[in-house]
């Protein structure tokens, strides 16, 4: 946009200065022009009284050479016969006189042709004649007799257009001030308007990556000031509407304590045996996940908008362990699992709750939506140190999703029966929490591979293009 209103501020500049400056330095031309011959023109008037007063030789050139072009050479008297006299056509052959044709007088150095002196003296009216180097003005001045006697008056190109180059320079180098002039209003007008606008944006990017304490001043043109007042407005909302949500998770989890406790009891009298064990310690499990979840919603509430919690835990570590709660079921299900790649630490920027919620979301998915007896396996892997993610890999050998593209869609599931589509929407808030994501294909064992890509540097632009990743990704076949 700034550089727009600086083309546009340019164009137009530079079309009114020529607009202006062409006729005007056509105007300085003929000014300066008229000017010399004005000068000439004066210059011949100064010899008129002399020629009718006499038209002797000698007087003619006192008269001539007083003025200034007469000085320089530059002023010729022309007298027809008939009128010259005999003084003057004594000493005709002196001093650069001349007699012709009975009497014809000449005095100083002539450069138009006969003809056009002829011409001046049969009309009677002042002329110009181009002549080598220059222009000579021909000025008829009646004498007695009732004869026509001419002054040439020499004007050499050099007075013709002196000042005309410098008037000419004058006027480039004020269209240019005007031009730069413009230019510096057209981009301190559109630093005004873009500013505002490169703030909003920023603002927008800053909200979008989870900066909930952005705001925008709301300054500049009067549509920015509403657009910046509307994202404001926006700003509110959203961390109005995240609080609200946040107190509503605590609330349900809550909530979710009486019957917790009921089931804590009965759980306790079942006895003993392996089942009553493994339902005390599914029931204890989900008491500390409840707890889990009120802790998170509160210390969330605690933390100003928009600062990040810093959080690690071992990917390897929370695989050990889920997989062994999980194995019991396998198991009794008669499930073949494999993990691969668990035996060595592996530092993942995600909170240990956090990650073991979203492999037990990926485990859950391959109990619930494949037949028993279906094998399963769960591999990690890392590049070591200097590495830039992690992929954590679940792959079953089920018969795969009819509807792979909807899996992915928060509360909609696959279809299938107790499927509500929240699953895999956690193990894709993981994944981008780091600035990773979710690819969903094929798996070796012949139905659906979840691979979870957890970026170990995750910058903001890396979290940027980790996003457009992701809706590039929900476009492409996903899973339950």
């Amino acid at each position: 946009m700034r550089w727009a209103l600086v083309k546009v501020c340019l164009a137009v500049t530079v079309m009114v200065v020529v607009a202006f400056a062409v006729p005007l330095a056509l105007v300085v031309e003929e000014t300066a022009r008229d000017r010399a011959f004005a000068g000439a023109e004066r210059q011949a008037s100064a010899v008129g009284p002399v020629l009718a007063l006499t038209r002797d030789r000698r007087a003619l050139q006192r008269a001539v050479a007083i003025t200034q072009a007469g000085a320089e050479g530059r002023i010729a008297v022309h007298v027809p016969a008939g009128t010259a006299g005999s003084d003057a056509a004594d000493g005709a052959a002196e001093d650069g006189g001349a007699v012709r044709g009975g009497g014809a007088l000449r005095v100083g150095r002539s450069r138009a042709p006969q003809d056009r002196l002829a011409a001046a003296r049969r009309l009677g009216s002042a002329s110009t004649v181009e002549v080598e180097g220059g222009y000579a003005l021909l000025r008829p001045i009646a004498v007695a007799g009732g004869e026509v006697a001419v002054v040439e008056v020499f004007v050499p190109d050099a007075e013709v257009t002196r000042g005309v180059a410098t008037s000419w320079m004058m006027l480039a180098g004020v269209g240019i001030a005007l031009v730069l002039g413009s230019v510096a209003v057209a981009d301190r007008l559109g630093t005004r308007m873009v500013r505002p606008a490169e703030r909003l944006a920023g603002a927008a990017h800053d909200l979008g990556e989870g900066a909930l304490d952005v705001r925008v001043p709301e300054e500049g043109p009067t549509e920015l000031r509403s657009a910046a007042a509307a994202f404001n407005s926006m700003a509110d909302q959203v961390v109005q509407l995240l609080a609200n949500e946040r107190e509503l998770a605590a609330d349900l989890s809550h909530r979710l304590r009486t019957p917790l406790t009921v089931l804590r009891l009965n759980a306790a009298s079942l006895g003993e045996g392996d089942t009553a064990d493994q339902t005390r310690a599914a029931v204890a499990q989900l008491e500390a996940e409840v707890d889990r979840i009120i802790g998170a919603a509160r210390e969330q509430r605690a933390q100003s908008p928009g600062t990040p919690h810093a959080v690690a835990s071992d990917a390897a570590e929370v695989i050990r362990e889920r997989m062994a709660f999980w194995s019991a079921l396998a198991e009794d299900e008669g499930r073949e699992a494999r993990v691969a790649g668990a035996e060595r630490p592996v530092r993942v920027p995600v909170a240990r709750a956090e990650l073991a919620a979203a492999v037990d979301a990926l485990l859950g998915n391959v109990f619930r939506h494949t037949a028993e007896g279906t094998a399963f396996s769960v591999d990690l892997h890392s590049g070591g140190p200097g590495s830039e993610a992690v992929i954590v890999l679940v792959s079953d050998a089920g018969p795969g999703i009819p509807d792979p593209e909807a899996a992915l869609r928060r509360g909609h599931g696959d279809g299938s029966p107790g499927s509500t589509g929240l699953g895999l929407d956690i193990v894709r808030r993981v994944a981008e929490s780091t600035g990773g994501d979710v690819r969903l294909g094929r798996s070796v064992l012949g139905g659906t591979e979840v691979r979870m890509w957890l970026a170990l540097r995750s910058g903001a632009g890396q979290r940027s293009r980790a996003s457009r990743r992701v809706r590039r990704r929900l476009r492409r076949p996903a899973r339950r």
